[in-house]
């Protein structure tokens, strides 16, 4: 029986066609009982035929019309006429999400409480025990008053499509099953699914988290996560490639990267395990939008006396410079400058790891960012477990463990704060601030130090290995070349510091490995890569033991 205008499903009086895809078509209707429009999705031919899978089709859509919340659309009943068996639901206006990233990227004030509402959504489903399966934007309506609307929440696992998958990698529906949570077969859209999902595994609720950081990255990009020609080329990059982090927006809250990075993780044990949890990450970037590139609450509209502000500060500061000028004196003796006390908390319940065992450290336990608004440090859990590298914010409370750093040392920053070098597992890594996989640069047995220069290259020093003398390697991976040699009567370089600006690299010079009686320091100037420094300049007397 085909659905026209006019055409009788019970009391809904069918007036239009507004959707198909792999879960069936949906026309909106008008209960003539209740006097409301509704959308009624027409469930597949098979399942007329087919009374088990009618039967448990029924059964999940019990459970699913128990969900109430806000920002999900609610499912009013079934409905059956004349072979035909329908899935009454809640019409939403408004555009959808594929609709609205058609036109462009989304603004990120815009597209912040748009995922907010989505979380919550997510989170009241998951605390009921039910997984979306199928998130994607064409699954999400956003209505004229902003408020948005999650749509066919656990269909995916009620419907079971039964048709092949599609050539559009965003529409395409899943693998037809006999039980739908059994392993080993397909279950979603090809774009949006998690890893586990595309090699037909169980699935949880981390798959709808991994789905939701695709969602994201796509309202901020205009452009898909994972994309393809076709469903196999678009699964291969799910299970084998990276999202584009450099397509992002640069002003970019460091809770939002975080949030992004911790979704799309492939390992589901490393992903991000709740919806709260991220709703969390969005609220703290809506009310403390700052990040590492300086990005600071927009202001709309500025009053007249924010404007006059900044000349009245000039003026003020233009009169004590000449106050100061008139006051001072060159033959009075300068005062020295006090100093400098800064406190931190950890902000997580660990121990600073400061040394482990008799050996000497690889570096400085604890580091704070060049622009001064983070600290790093290795630490280890109170509760147990390898010390690991800690970052935290110090606008903010609490630390965050950066997955992958177990038994690292020697933490230090890239210039523009987004990196962290470590030692650990006998290499040299480095890792983004807001997680992710660690990258390893190169092999170092015996680490003593390291630092990140202006020209996007690593100093380090491997100890003994490779000849006691300090190492170089592109901080975005590379071949390690030698900085330094060893004069007569040196034992070892180690301790280097890039002085900024890439001026010069400060190290400590010892005759005797493991002895700093007879060490001093010495400067060396920079030169560009692939060819070798000028000779150091010894700075310093011999240090006292």
């Amino acid at each position: 029986m085909a659905l026209t205008p006019g055409t009788r499903l019970g009391v809904y009086e069918v007036t239009a066609q507004i959707g198909e895809g792999g879960m069936g078509q949906v026309f909106r209707a008008r209960d003539t009982k209740l006097n409301r429009d509704v959308a009624l999705k027409i469930l597949p031919d098979p399942f007329a035929s087919d009374s088990d899978r009618l039967t448990r089709f029924t059964r999940e859509a019990q459970t699913l019309a128990a969900l109430n919340h806000p920002n999900i659309a609610h499912i009013h009943g079934l409905e059956e006429s004349g072979g035909i068996t329908a899935l009454v639901m809640e019409l939403v206006e408004g555009e959808d999400l594929s609709q609205r990233i058609a036109r462009g990227a989304i603004p990120l004030e815009e597209a912040l409480p748009i995922a907010k509402q989505i979380a919550e959504a997510l989170e009241a489903a998951h605390e009921q025990g039910i997984i979306h399966r199928d998130l994607k934007p064409a699954n999400i309506k956003v209505r004229t008053d902003g408020t948005v609307k999650v749509l066919d929440f656990g269909l995916a696992k009620a419907i079971d499509p039964v048709s092949a998958l599609s050539t559009d990698a965003s529409q395409s529906p899943t693998l037809t099953s006999p039980a739908m949570t059994q392993m080993g077969m397909i279950l979603g859209t090809a774009a949006y699914m998690a890893p586990e999902q595309a090699k037909g595994r169980a699935v949880d609720r981390r798959a709808d988290i991994w789905a939701f950081g695709c969602v994201l990255y796509e309202m901020l990009n205009g452009k898909r996560a994972f994309g393809g020609e076709d469903v196999s080329d678009t699964l291969a990059n799910v299970l084998k490639s990276e999202p584009d982090w450099t397509a992002l927006p640069a002003l970019m809250p460091i809770p939002i990267r975080r949030l992004l990075r911790r979704s799309v993780e492939k390992d589901r044990k490393r992903r991000l395990d709740s919806a709260a949890a991220a709703r969390l990450e969005i609220d703290e970037a809506i009310t403390a939008p700052a990040t590492g590139e300086g990005v600071a609450p927009v202001v709309l509209a500025a009053p007249r006396w924010r404007r006059v502000l900044p000349w009245a500060v000039a003026a003020v500061a233009f009169i004590a410079a000449v106050t100061t000028l008139f006051l001072w004196v060159p033959w009075r003796k300068a005062s020295p400058p006090a100093p400098l006390r800064v406190s931190a908390e950890l902000g997580a319940d660990v121990s600073l790891v400061i040394a482990e065992g008799a050996s000497a450290p690889a570096g400085n336990a604890a580091v704070v960012s060049p622009d001064g608004s983070q600290l790093a440090f290795v630490a280890r859990p109170h509760g147990g477990g390898a010390p690991r590298l800690y970052v935290r914010r110090l606008d903010q409370l609490t630390a965050t463990p950066l997955a992958g750093t177990e038994n690292a040392v020697g933490p230090f920053f890239s210039p523009d704060g987004q990196w962290l070098g470590f030692f650990g597992g006998g290499t040299l890594k480095k890792i983004a601030v807001t997680g992710g996989t660690p990258v390893t640069l190169a092999d170092v047995t015996n680490a003593r130090g390291g630092s990140w220069a202006e020209d996007e290259t690593i100093v380090f020093s491997p100890g003994t290995q490779r000849g006691g003398s300090l190492w170089r390697v592109p901080a975005a991976d590379g071949t390690a070349e030698r900085l330094t040699t060893l004069a007569q009567g040196e034992g070892t370089h180690r301790w280097p510091q890039v002085l900024p600006g890439g001026r010069a690299v400060l190290y400590t010079v010892s005759a005797i490995v493991g002895d700093l009686t007879n060490a001093w320091l010495a400067v060396q100037p920079p030169a560009h890569r692939h060819s070798a420094y000028r000779p150091a300049r010894r700075l310093l007397r011999p240090l006292s033991p």
